[in-house]
């Protein structure tokens, strides 16, 4: 089994920032990967970013070049540093991690005023 522990939303202005961070525990793989997802009211969850655990990235075109997933192999935690948010960015953030089997954190919400 694998816990995640999910940091970092809140509330925050259009042109603003925020930084999440997940927490991953127990019986880890080694070779896994690592991403954040989330899901707007009446939408379906998208994805947002993914990290592998030797550094290869993938993001929704949406948030390139605003958002930058990384991650501390030692810690077992993924970051999203999510720069020059926009309202559209307003959704429940999981943490998703995909070793072995599949694992999501309980979501935390972000919400961008205009």
């Amino acid at each position: 089994q694998v816990q995640l522990v999910e940091s970092g939303g809140g509330l925050v202005q259009a042109g603003g920032s925020l930084r999440l961070s997940c927490a991953a525990s127990g019986s880890i793989f080694s070779i896994n990967v690592m991403g954040w997802y989330r899901q707007a009211p009446g939408k379906q969850r998208e994805l947002v970013a993914t990290i592998t655990s030797g550094g290869l990235t993938n993001y929704a075109d949406s948030v390139k070049g605003r958002f930058t997933i990384s991650r501390d192999n030692a810690k077992n935690t993924v970051y999203l540093q999510m720069n020059s948010l926009k309202p559209e960015d307003t959704a429940v953030y999981y943490c998703r991690f995909t070793g072995g089997k599949d694992y999501w954190g309980q979501g935390t919400q972000v919400t961008v005023s205009s």
